[in-house]
């Protein structure tokens, strides 16, 4: 048999309809409690004719006040403090004159008391039941109003949050196209049109990929490796057997969600410091590991690292842009930081260690966030289309900083 899910609802997601429920609530119990002393004192049961007659009076004239205190309310302080007193005051004085007149019908001549006497001693039960509900009214209200700015920050915040991110993402874009423009402009001079056509073919097809993710939004894993693998396709173009790459990726790492195009830079960094200087070339490895509630992420080159001939440029290489190299624009790593800093704030690791005789690994640790409706079925990437050697990968054990 199907269960109905019933899908609970703020008490005041309709202010109106919580308004008359609490109305009616209040001023029903408010009834209830004086019948109840009435009996307890032994009182005949006509007198909750007048109960009633006095609940429906305060009932009434609670609904001018929420009117008045409506207009009150988003006015100067001392005149919404001001008039309240005074509608306050107002409103007593009716409640106590309309107690004390029905009280002069119902018992006559039977108590010897003048409608001023009446009045005066009617007047404390009008004034601590339009007191009190004054004061509830207020309160709710400014409660409301407290909890309506708080929402509208928090929206402004994320909305702000999503901008920021929108603008680091975009900032990629041209970054790459300037590194891969040059690439094929280069070619073009040297006149092989023939790979500067097919870089052109993939740089197409790699643009139209990370097109179509929202510039904000997160990407599994598994989809960042497959843009990735787009890209290597575009730098083996120009690299050829001088790049030479390895992935280990954790299949329970593979749903993992993160940022798009978070990986690319590193890895672009990695073909610029440590493949493209070295005739040889250089191997890149990426690796991703499921480590408590963390993803841990890493992209190592076998590069000169930070002693090597390239110790001058690895400012470049740490985000930074160098006096000596005008070809890079610097966005790279501080782009990364950026955004691991606005999607995770405080609870992202960004670090970087290279080692005396060489390489240079980054690593990125996050927050483990599963995409549970994915079914990962993509083999796990290889360069050379043989799973992966779990003894070819480093392990690694950072010992700086530099991300949170």
């Amino acid at each position: 048999m199907a269960v109905l899910q019933i899908q609970p609802a703020p008490f005041f997601a309709s202010k109106n309809r919580a308004f008359w429920n609490l109305q009616l609530a209040g001023w029903g119990g408010a009834f209830l409690l004086r019948a109840v002393n009435a009996a307890a004192n032994g009182l005949p049961y006509s007198q909750l004719i007048l109960i009633l007659i006095m609940t429906i009076s305060g009932f009434s004239i609670s609904l001018v006040l929420s009117v008045i205190y409506r207009q009150l309310i988003g006015r100067r302080p001392l005149v919404t403090w001001g008039g309240t007193v005074l509608v306050l005051i107002g409103a007593v004085i009716v409640y106590a004159s309309i107690d004390a007149w029905v009280q002069v019908l119902y018992y006559g001549d039977a108590r010897e008391a003048t409608f001023a006497q009446r009045f005066i001693g009617l007047s404390f039960i009008p004034l601590t039941l339009l007191g009190a509900w004054s004061a509830l009214y207020f309160a709710i209200n400014y409660f409301l109003t407290v909890e309506q700015q708080a929402d509208r920050l928090e929206r402004l915040e994320a909305q702000t949050t999503a901008a920021q991110l929108a603008m680091l993402r975009y900032q990629l874009n041209p970054h790459f196209l300037f590194n891969t423009l040059n690439s094929i402009s280069t070619l073009v001079l040297l006149k092989q049109t023939e790979p500067a056509n097919a870089m052109l073919t993939r740089l197409s097809s790699f643009l139209r990929h990370t097109l179509i993710a929202e510039p904000g939004s997160q990407v599994t894993l598994d989809q960042e490796v497959e843009t990735l693998g787009l890209y290597l396709d575009i730098e083996r173009m120009r690299f050829e057997e001088r790049l030479r790459t390895h992935f280990e990726i954790e299949e329970k790492a593979r749903v993992a969600c993160l940022p798009s195009m978070l990986l690319q830079p590193l890895v672009e960094n990695a073909i610029k410091y440590a493949v493209s200087p070295q005739e040889e070339g250089a191997r890149i490895s990426v690796t991703a590991r499921v480590v408590g509630e963390r993803l841990r992420m890493t992209v190592e080159d076998s590069g000169p690292g930070v002693d090597g001939p390239m110790q001058n440029t690895m400012i470049d290489h740490l985000g930074n842009p160098s006096p000596s190299q005008t070809v890079s624009t610097g966005v790279g790593l501080a782009n990364i930081r950026n955004r691991l800093m606005q999607a995770y704030g405080d609870s992202h690791l960004f670090e970087t260690r290279s080692e005396p005789g060489g390489g240079f690994t980054v690593m990125i640790e996050i927050p483990y966030q599963p995409l549970r409706e994915a079914t990962p079925d993509n083999p796990e990437a290889d360069d050379a289309g043989s799973p992966p050697d779990a003894s070819n990968v480093i392990e690694l054990n950072p010992q700086r900083a530099t991300g949170s």
